[in-house]
């Protein structure tokens, strides 16, 4: 090899995430990211997650950061793997099965293909969806008969210890996101909120509702009207 030809020692090296996708499914990311290698905090901002969140993600090899200075700064690359790990999350999946998805598309050849690939996780997320919707509506039927059987015995009323005007304009809208079934980091951003003001709200609407979680939340919310599916 002559001297030319010898790599040069400053030269960057590609990060195992940076060489594995040559291809990568479209997913639409931030407007505000400034062009060049994007710092932790703007990353984290303007993908709405946290800097543990970004730094969860390089433990578990989905985006590499590199460093400029004591600074951890991200790549192109790292964003748009960043924006689809951000639209996996938002549809539930689990951080084991972007892990896959992940690891499917370094072996795409062609753009179709990762669009193929993304298109069949998709489509396998919506069937999971759609049996978690059958599991809840058939517990939603159940409550019903339950709470029906109770009125019937007692003549008391379902609606006996909240009705909407208990919950404020923001825990109203907060409501009706949960229940169209939207992540708390989602919530957050839709509100514009911080993650734990979002996370307060939606305890604070669980604890009205006489709830132990947010799926009974959305349940009750959903027998009593306030809500509607």
């Amino acid at each position: 090899m002559t001297e030319n030809n010898k790599p040069s020692s400053s030269a960057a090296v590609p990060s195992q995430a940076q060489s594995r996708h040559r291809f990568l499914p479209f997913a639409p990311l931030p407007a505000d990211l400034p062009s060049g290698k994007v710092p932790i905090a703007e990353m984290a901002n303007a993908f709405g997650v946290t800097h543990r969140t970004l730094h969860f993600y390089e433990e578990k090899g989905l985006i590499s950061a590199s460093r400029m200075g004591l600074m951890r700064v991200y790549d192109r690359g790292d964003i748009m793997r960043m924006a689809i790990i951000n639209l996996c999350r938002d549809a539930g999946m689990a951080v084991a099965v972007i892990q896959e998805l992940m690891n499917e598309l370094a072996d795409a050849d062609s753009q179709e293909s990762a669009e193929s690939i993304f298109r069949t996780a998709l489509l396998t997320r919506k069937r999971e969806l759609t049996a978690e919707m059958s599991t809840l509506h058939r517990q939603l039927r159940k409550v019903t008969d339950l709470l029906d059987q109770d009125i019937e015995d007692d003549d008391a009323p379902l609606n006996d210890n909240l009705n909407a005007a208990a919950l404020t304009e923001q825990e109203s809208r907060c409501l009706v996101l949960m229940a169209e079934g939207q992540s708390t980091q989602r919530i957050a951003r839709t509100l514009d909120l911080q993650q734990e003001d979002a996370e307060f709200l939606e305890a604070g609407i669980i604890r009205k509702l006489h709830a132990n979680n947010r799926f009974q939340a959305i349940a009750k919310a959903v027998l009593l009207g306030i809500v509607q599916v």
